[in-house]
């Protein structure tokens, strides 16, 4: 019998991800177990020290608690919005410390970026130029130009769910929500170059994204076997298919009021101090005349108490660190939408 919430927000890493249920009938997979899951070290060596900390200091709402949970129930992508500095990013990372998910796989999302970029790399020149180096050369050695990307390796037949960041989302090509809705429907997706060279060998070594290590693929095709966690971010800077939106579970999230703000603050930088606490009131008075990150907050508390600065010079370098981050109001103006 699972419980609710397998994933607590509470940050002590746990093995709850054994007792969630099956799968909707309509999200179950059958892809072949032939991975181990990763990593069960929630602090693991490959993940550079600021994820780590990011992970480990990530303040959650019982907002997205519940909505993290559904997903992971559902099967479902997590589409989180809203403004800059509000935690999108970070989220996937407390999750995967608290359920030991392993490493967190990151897509960053450009204009320029396509569906293939996220499953997989091939390199059609390398491929040649070794041919012609080497006389004995074999078209099974295609899998040696081959790299999943990081949706291709989340799509890998793990025992456990792996998680994806699919960061700013919102800034790619109008076509990729569509373009991956298939793949996030499916849950699986074919390498062409594979597909075609499996009649001479069925199973081919592949790199997996995020290390040197490499993973069997049978006949060119990858299916899941438990969907992984994926978590897409998106500044609201435009909207999206519906039939896109009805396939993910989502998340806005707001800016953090003032107990929000003094958690993240302490969870970073230790107890409060006098200082801290009246950069904690000035950064909302200010937040309430234009768009301020969160990040902000934390460069000025640091930076004041660590620059040797007092007085005057201490409040004039705070209030650079917290300049607006679009076209605001100075506190006390009217808003357009109070007239």
């Amino acid at each position: 019998m699972s419980l609710w919430p397998v994933y607590t927000g509470g940050g002590e890493p746990h093995a709850g991800i054994s007792q969630l249920p099956p799968p909707p009938p309509w999200r179950a997979f059958n892809g072949r177990p032939l991975l181990p899951p990763p990593s069960e070290d929630p602090d693991d060596a490959s993940a550079s020290p600021d994820r780590t900390h990011r992970a480990q200091t990530y303040v959650v709402t019982d907002r997205s608690v519940e909505l993290v949970n559904a997903a992971l129930y559902l099967r479902r992508p997590l589409l989180v919005t809203g403004p800059p500095g509000s935690g999108k990013s970070s989220l996937p990372y407390a999750v995967a410390r608290e359920l030991m998910l392993g490493p967190v796989l990151r897509w960053n999302i450009t204009s320029r970026s396509t569906l293939t970029d996220g499953l997989y790399q091939y390199d059609p020149l390398s491929r040649l130029y070794a041919s012609r180096e080497n006389e004995a050369f074999s078209h099974n050695s295609i899998e040696d130009h081959l790299r999943l990307g990081p949706l291709g390796t989340a799509l890998l037949p793990y025992q456990n769910p792996r998680v994806l960041l699919i960061d700013e989302i919102d800034k790619g090509d109008l076509d990729l929500p569509n373009d991956l809705l298939n793949v996030l429907e499916e849950g699986q997706f074919e390498i062409p170059e594979l597909v075609r060279t499996a009649h001479r060998s069925a199973e081919a070594e592949v790199l997996m994204s995020g290390g040197d290590w490499r993973a069997k693929v049978r006949r060119g095709r990858v299916r899941c076997n438990a969907f992984p966690f994926v978590v897409l971010t998106s500044n609201g800077e435009r909207e999206f298919p519906p039939a896109f939106l009805r396939r993910c579970v989502t998340l806005e999230l707001r800016q953090p009021d003032e107990s929000q703000l003094k958690a993240i603050v302490e969870a970073h930088l230790g107890e409060l101090d006098p200082d801290a606490l009246e950069l904690v009131d000035r950064f909302l008075h200010r937040a309430s005349g234009g768009e301020l990150a969160t990040d902000q907050l934390l460069n000025a508390v640091y930076l004041t108490r660590t620059s040797g600065l007092t007085g005057a010079s201490r409040s004039q370098l705070a209030e650079y660190l917290m300049p607006y981050l679009s076209q605001g109001l100075e506190p006390g103006e009217p808003r357009p939408d109070d007239f």
